[in-house]
């Protein structure tokens, strides 16, 4: 990459590479090179723990060469395509071309466009079908995944659940049949029909999908004889003795979560019913106290980061959590880390944990109640204690702590007015308490979603609150609001209905991603590339009504998603759905 070009684009570390703990090994000496895309800024994929556990460990086997892909920035994008060169990983430098595997990380819906932007410019024909043998293999695991039919053209195989689990056994088929496969010996579809009986793993080209007359799936079924019907994720059993990248990566820049991120557990001990990420990493698992902190050592020692970020879907309930937060910052204390925790939920012994974080570094508290009333937490199977939850903030307060972060969810199950009024008033309430002891009230900032149905959780089958009710709802709760130290961040609700969608549609919708594509929808994540009226253009120039992925689905209906076992069986979230219903 000449100088000429770097200074002609903002942020010219994003592509530079050269990181500290960067692999270096010969590109050319290695049997099987892997190239490992992240469909997003530089920034944004490097803060992602998946995408450096997948490149350690990958980097690990001695024959395999694991180099880093990212999206380009529009600035670098529009060189590339002036100049006519192709996009470049960062280790070496290589085209997507010279790789043999292709895998990108699917962490969110609104990324799709990237993946395509990036094989585009890699010049790697973006539908499976047109990759014969002297092309890539294509592969993507991630969030997303929980429902790959959407993306079902554009890859030739999908892995579902924990990567880390199933990689090496791809890498292992793809070793021992790759000779055959590059020339020609091997058929791409005999070799895929392999690769789909390693479990975990999905070839969307070997099954088929039939609808009804409504439009509706009527069949999914095999095309071949000998891979499974249902397709069965995997999951890292012992925390303890996963893999776990200590040598940990520092890149020249600020990225989003610029420090060391320890991962607690997997999986959640709640049953919350809106939830996705807990069905993704189910079942619960715990690591233990002493591999966190051996793990935060290593990791620091190679990094020299000065914050240390616990990980995990509900971090307040891993069960030595204020042992697991004193002993890390005992043990940092003199070297002057901080330790961070996400979002988190109030328990009795918060107060202390308050204090034990405060006592070195005032942080923000985060908090999500999800909603504002006890009927509709009690829809949501979501337990948040009022009382502990006012206790304990009054506790983290007197360690001094100023402000608070809460998240709340629109578009609930039988949400009315006086429900949305409910997220002002608790906004209020957790602002003025603050007053008991100090002169001022808190500052106090309010992320507001719309509630997506997702795939596997127990809502699966209501319909999605539609754009014109979610608008209506925002614009109602601004209204409502009078308190200058409270402010209110609401998701843009366009992007919303779009990852409503995309998380709930079937194969049809390839169709519309590419042209979508087409016409120039990039880091649709974005808001300020966002750009809602091409994929409503899409659909409409394909003939499809996006609001028919958004209704409401019978019990009886096949779901695009349902070959998955993600471990919790369709008769399982019926019956969690039902109580939900008869709360209402």
């Amino acid at each position: 990459m000449s100088e000429d070009i770097l200074l002609q684009v903002r942020k010219p570390a994003r592509y530079i590479g050269r990181e500290w703990n960067i692999s270096r090994k010969d590109f050319d000496k290695t049997q099987i090179k892997f190239a490992l895309c992240f469909p997003d800024l530089y920034e944004v994929g490097m803060s992602n723990l998946g995408l450096r556990v997948i490149y350690a460990l990958l980097n690990e086997v001695s024959d395999v060469s694991c180099e880093r892909f990212f999206s380009p920035g529009l600035d670098m994008e529009n060189i590339l395509r002036r100049e006519q060169k192709d996009l470049f990983s960062l280790e070496t430098k290589r085209k997507l071309g010279e790789f043999d595997i292709i895998g990108f990380s699917l962490s969110y819906e609104l990324c799709y466009t990237n993946v395509l932007n990036m094989l585009d410019l890699g010049t790697i024909p973006l539908k499976s079908s047109l990759r014969d043998r002297s092309w890539p293999l294509v592969i993507a695991g991630g969030a997303a995944t929980l429902n790959p039919e959407p993306m079902h053209e554009f890859l030739d195989l999908f892995v579902i659940g924990e990567a880390e689990e199933v990689i090496l056994e791809i890498i292992d088929v793809y070793r021992k049949y790759r000779d055959d496969f590059k020339s020609g010996k091997m058929s791409k579809q005999d070799l895929l029909i392999i690769l789909a009986n390693i479990e975990g793993v999905y070839v969307p080209s070997l099954y088929e999908v039939e609808y009804n007359s409504q439009g509706k799936i009527a069949e999914f079924k095999a095309k071949v004889k000998g891979i499974p019907q249902t397709i069965k994720k995997r999951f890292i059993k012992d925390l303890d003795n996963a893999f776990f990248p200590v040598e940990w990566l520092v890149p020249y820049i600020e990225i989003i979560h610029d420090r060391i991120i320890l991962e607690l557990m997997r999986g959640c001990p709640n049953q919350c019913r809106f939830c996705q990420a807990r069905q993704q990493y189910y079942p619960f698992r715990k690591r233990s106290a002493r591999m966190i902190l051996n793990l935060a050592l290593a990791a620091y020692q190679n990094s020299g980061y000065e914050e240390l970020s616990l990980a995990g879907l509900s971090v307040s309930e891993y069960p030595q959590i204020e042992k697991v937060v004193r002993t890390l910052i005992d043990t940092f204390k003199e070297k002057g880390v901080s330790v961070s925790l996400p979002s988190i939920k109030p328990t009795d012994n918060l107060g202390n944990l308050s204090k034990i974080i405060a006592s070195i570094k005032k942080t923000s508290l985060t908090f999500a109640p999800e909603a504002a009333t006890d009927k509709l937490r009690r829809i949501l199977n979501k337990h948040f204690d009022t009382d502990i939850f006012f206790k304990a903030l009054e506790e983290s307060y007197l360690a001094g702590y100023q402000r608070v972060k809460l998240y709340f969810m629109i578009g609930l199950p039988y949400e009315t007015d006086s429900d949305l009024e409910g997220i002002i008033d608790f906004a209020n309430q957790v602002s003025q308490a603050r007053k008991k002891m100090s002169s001022s009230a808190a500052q106090v900032n309010v992320s507001i979603n719309a509630l997506i149905p997702k795939p596997h959780t127990p809502l699966q089958w209501i319909r999605m609150t539609p754009l014109e009710s979610i608008e209506y709802k925002q614009d109602y709760l601004k209204k409502k609001l009078k308190n200058k130290r409270i402010k209110l961040n609401f998701h843009d609700s366009n992007m919303s209905f779009l990852e409503g969608v995309l998380s709930r549609g079937d194969r049809r919708l390839s169709a519309v991603i590419l042209a979508a594509f087409k016409k120039g929808a990039r880091f649709d994540a974005w808001g300020n590339y966002f750009v809602f009226s091409k994929w409503l253009e899409a659909f409409r120039e394909l003939g499809l009504d996006a609001d028919f992925y958004l209704k409401e689905k019978s019990p009886n209906e096949i779901l695009a998603w349902d070959f998955l076992d993600v471990g919790i069986s369709k008769e399982a979230l019926l019956a969690d759905f039902n109580k939900a219903i008869a709360i209402a």
